[in-house]
């Protein structure tokens, strides 16, 4: 039986959390996708806004709440009995989601996957932190601090005075992903330097990309296949402080919209004779140009079957899937990066 992948989206109130969940459903693609809320204290207002947007892959059902408090501090009182629920019915979600409060730690929710029961039917895809850019590059944590005390005062359940700092550096050092929204507030200058800083504090292979509202294609946010449970070691809760030097100069930029679009083609080209070789080729090519995903098939000589393959970031899956049949046999796949891609440049190497 194939898991269903769950995607864990974490991050400080006002970070965007609930808007990127929103565009994701609207560009769902026909996949139904599950969304678990964890956002108390403020009489669920994510769900609100989530259920009053009429979107088709994502009836009323699919959303449910968690309004006890903090998800990493009732697993097993709230989020485990919420699961169970929903891998009961007899229709599946492709897909679940799962927006923490923005004072979880993700890391035990991260390892709830790992309960009887649940372990066999649903595996983490990734877990995702957005960050708010604008706060971030100013040395704060969140746009408005005042409204995080108020939403811990709010919560009762809380049992850890975790410090914002703390905090922020647990959601990093959990993410799979790392989406650097409101990139449009700040120049590119500033936008790349905050990434560059995010990248050297995330885990080695962590994708950190830059959002405006939230945008990002669906194809690059779900299916990372990353099984995020079995991996809890290299995401170890931090319990100290870094200090970072930060530049206080700080202006107000005009709005500057263009370095958040994301881009895909496709490329064709001839049977290959040597997969490892040619996948060996693909990891090379995915690093020199920062190529986020990369899916397709490619027409293998002397095998009848298509080589499927996937990669996200610098992972590669591949596997053989079904016969060409009077398909042509070609290899063929589907770039998607962030604007800006040298289209030239992977044609040329991906058709070498």
């Amino acid at each position: 039986m194939q898991k269903i992948p769950a995607t864990v989206v974490t991050g400080f109130l006002g970070a965007g959390k609930t808007t990127l969940i929103r565009h994701m459903l609207e560009n769902a693609n026909g996949r139904r996708i599950a969304l678990i809320i964890n956002e108390f204290g403020d009489l669920g207002v994510d769900g609100e806004i989530l259920r009053g947007c009429g979107i088709e892959s994502c009836s009323e059902d699919d959303i449910m709440e968690l309004s006890n408090g903090c998800i990493c501090c009732t697993v097993a009182d709230d989020f485990i009995p919420t699961m169970e629920a929903l891998l009961s019915r007899e229709e599946k979600p492709d897909h679940i989601v799962i927006e923490t409060s923005g004072l979880a730690l993700p890391q035990p929710l991260v390892r709830a996957f790992n309960w009887p029961g649940i372990s066999t039917k649903v595996t983490v895809d990734g877990v995702v932190t957005v960050v708010d850019g604008k706060a971030v590059s100013e040395g704060r944590f969140a746009h408005d601090v005042a409204a995080i005390d108020a939403q811990r005062a709010a919560d009762d359940g809380l049992d850890h005075e975790t410090p914002l700092s703390e905090l922020f550096e647990d959601q990093i050092a959990c993410a799979d992903m790392i989406v650097v929204n409101k990139a449009d507030l700040l120049d590119e200058q500033e936008a790349d330097a905050l990434a560059g800083r995010l990248r050297a504090e995330a885990r080695t292979g962590v994708q950190v990309l830059q959002a405006s509202m939230g945008a990002l294609p669906v194809d690059v946010l779900l299916g990372q296949g990353i099984g995020a449970e079995a991996d809890m070691e290299a995401r170890h809760e931090v319990h100290h402080h870094h200090h970072h030097d930060d530049d206080d100069d700080h202006h107000d930029h005009e709005h500057e919209h263009g370095h958040d679009e994301f881009e895909s083609f496709v490329v064709t080209a001839p049977e290959i004779d040597d997969p490892k070789a040619f996948t060996a080729r693909l990891s090379d090519i995915i690093a020199r140009h920062d190529i986020l995903r990369l899916k397709g098939f490619a027409a293998v000589a002397g095998k009848p079957m298509r080589l499927t393959l996937q990669a996200v970031g610098p992972r590669i899956d591949s596997y053989y899937d079904r016969p060409f049949g009077s398909d042509q046999r070609e290899t063929r796949l589907v770039v998607i990066g962030q604007a800006g891609l040298d289209r030239a440049a992977i044609d040329a190497a991906l058709r070498a």
